[in-house]
C-alpha cells in the first residue's frame, strides 16, 4: 500500500480566527485524478492551499513522493501546480506572457501540450489580453491550461468550470480524463460535485465543521 501511495495527508488541521475549517484529515491518495468535493466553507480551497504551502497547518504533514512539502517548500516548487483563480495577482500579465513565464518554474512542461490546451478552450483571441480583462471563464481556462501542460507531479485545480462553456467543460474532462493513469503525476480538482465523464481514481468529501 505504502509503495502506491503518491500523496500522504496526515492528520491535518487548520482553523482560521473566526472558525475551523480541517480537523484531523488523512489521505492516501494515489496517482492519477482526485477529487476534493464538498460545499461552499467545507474547506475545499484550503485544502489545496495547504497543499501548495501557501497557507501553514495548525498541524499534520504533507508527503508527495516520500518528501515533505512542510519542510521542503520553496526546494519543491516545481513540484506543485497552484494559481488561484480569485487572485488578482497575475492581472497586469498577458496571458500569453503568464504562460511563457511557465517552462523555467516547471522542467517538465509540454509545450505542444499548452498549445493543444489553448485550441481545445479556443484561447487564441484572448492570448494578448491582460488578466483583469478576461472574463472569469477565459481566466480560468488559461490557468488550467498553464496547469495541465506544467507536468507538476502535484498538480491542484480549483473550481473549474466556473464561467465555462459546454465545449470547454467537455474539453476539460477529456483533457483530465487523459491524465488518469499516469504513474507520475497526480491532479487534484476541487469541486462541488464531480464532473461527468471524469474517471476519478480518489474522492474526498468534505463537511462544514
Amino acid at each position: 500500500m505504502t509503495e502506491s501511495v503518491f500523496l500522504w495527508v496526515k492528520g491535518l488541521r487548520f482553523s482560521y480566527p473566526e472558525c475551523a475549517v480541517l480537523d484531523n484529515l488523512s489521505l492516501a491518495w494515489p496517482s492519477g485524478l482526485a477529487l476534493v468535493r464538498g460545499d461552499e466553507s467545507t474547506g475545499k480551497t484550503t485544502l489545496l492551499r495547504l497543499l501548495a504551502g501557501e497557507l501553514t497547518a495548525q498541524a499534520g504533514s504533507i508527503t508527495l513522493q516520500g518528501a515533505d512539502l512542510n519542510q521542503a517548500s520553496k526546494a519543491s516548487a516545481h513540484q506543485v501546480f497552484w494559481a488561484d483563480p480569485r487572485s488578482g495577482e497575475l492581472d497586469p500579465l498577458t496571458a500569453r506572457g503568464w504562460l511563457d513565464s511557465l517552462p523555467a518554474r516547471y522542467p517538465r512542461w509540454d509545450a505542444a501540450a499548452v498549445m493543444a490546451h489553448i485550441e481545445g478552450f479556443t484561447l487564441h483571441e484572448h492570448l494578448d489580453k491582460p488578466f483583469y480583462a478576461l472574463s472569469t471563464g477565459s481566466k480560468r481556462k488559461v490557468l488550467m491550461a498553464g496547469a495541465l501542460a506544467s507536468n507538476a507531479p502535484l498538480t491542484l485545480i480549483d473550481e473549474p468550470v466556473g464561467g465555462l462553456d459546454k465545449p470547454s467543460i467537455r474539453y476539460l474532462a477529456q483533457a483530465l480524463a487523459s491524465q488518469a493513469t499516469r504513474p507520475d503525476r497526480l491532479i487534484v480538482v476541487a469541486h462541488y460535485e464531480a464532473l461527468a465523464d471524469v474517471p476519478w481514481g480518489s474522492v474526498v468529501d468534505l463537511v462544514r465543521l
